[in-house]
């Protein structure tokens, strides 16, 4: 991009780069990261559209595109996404909040709750979304690793959640004590062997013990369901973010567990993406 361009000839330029690039939608995270580099809301891009790009701005823009093209992603270069109706600092850190986790949300929402546990918080979107949302609730978030748990800490305070939200290393249930009314968890799901199918923005920017447990996909499930039961108040709830092929398998595993009223949620698409369950 060198030499002086309007906002708008820049824009085309980065498109076709992405595109080269295989980016996809590549005409929208152009808009976008000119807005970020900008510094304005996307939808004024419209405006400085005919303008001259300042050079610091055209900089900065070069460089976004650039780290686009070899498909870091969006959420990453602009250092936040959204989720359920808010914002989250995200970062290489910690897994991306996506849409179809929204299902999870809506499930835990269903019904009341008082004491919350989030197993695997990483970003805390989860942990964060339902305290905000249940303003009586108080929640736990533990993750294994500790550039997460302070993820989650900074999201805890960025939704003003933070009086009612603690965050700790744990491995799993490792250092999770008391009872909990909701248990909940969007944890590694992706078998090993079908890591290398997934897009360069997942693989290769995302971390890797937050997207498989190195084996067949179902490790966290097992050990969720070995030990949630200690856990669980009378009639308290547990709820996993799955894999859409892995309702069966989890379900199995939750009523071998001695857990009842299991049911299956599908996302917006049709695909199975919530097993839910109840303690005795």
């Amino acid at each position: 991009m060198s030499g002086a361009q309007t906002a708008a000839q820049a824009m085309v330029t980065a498109t076709a780069r992405l595109r080269a690039a295989g980016v996809p939608d590549p005409a929208r995270d152009a808009r976008v990261l000119l807005a970020h580099a900008a510094r304005i809301e996307a939808s004024r891009v419209t405006l400085i559209a005919p303008e001259d790009l300042d050079p610091d701005i055209a900089e900065r823009y070069d460089q976004l595109i650039a780290l686009r093209a070899i498909r870091v992603p969006v959420s990453h270069l602009l250092g936040e996404r959204a989720f359920y109706g808010r914002r989250f600092k995200v970062s290489g850190e910690v897994l991306d909040p996506r849409p179809e986790t929204e299902c999870l949300i809506e499930a835990a929402l269903s019904l009341p709750f008082q004491r919350l546990l989030d197993l695997g918080t990483g970003s805390g979107c989860i942990l964060v979304t339902l305290l905000a949302e249940q303003q009586q609730a108080t929640g736990l978030g533990v993750d294994l690793s500790e550039a997460a748990c302070l993820q989650a800490s900074a999201n805890a305070v960025l939704q003003r959640v933070q009086a009612r939200a603690d965050i700790r290393l744990s491995d799993w249930f490792q250092t999770v004590d008391g009872k909990f009314d909701l248990i909940v968890s969007n944890p590694p799901y992706i078998a090993l062997s079908e890591m290398p199918g997934l897009s360069a923005e997942v693989r290769d920017h995302e971390p890797q013990m937050a997207l498989t447990d190195g084996g067949d996909g179902l490790g966290a499930y097992r050990r969720i369901a070995s030990e949630v039961g200690n856990y669980l108040t009378r009639g308290g709830r547990v709820l996993v973010e799955i894999g859409p092929t892995q309702a069966v398998a989890v379900a199995d595993l939750f009523e071998q567990a001695g857990l009842r009223q299991i049911r299956v949620v599908q996302d917006l698409d049709g695909r199975n993406r919530v097993v839910c369950a109840q303690a005795d």
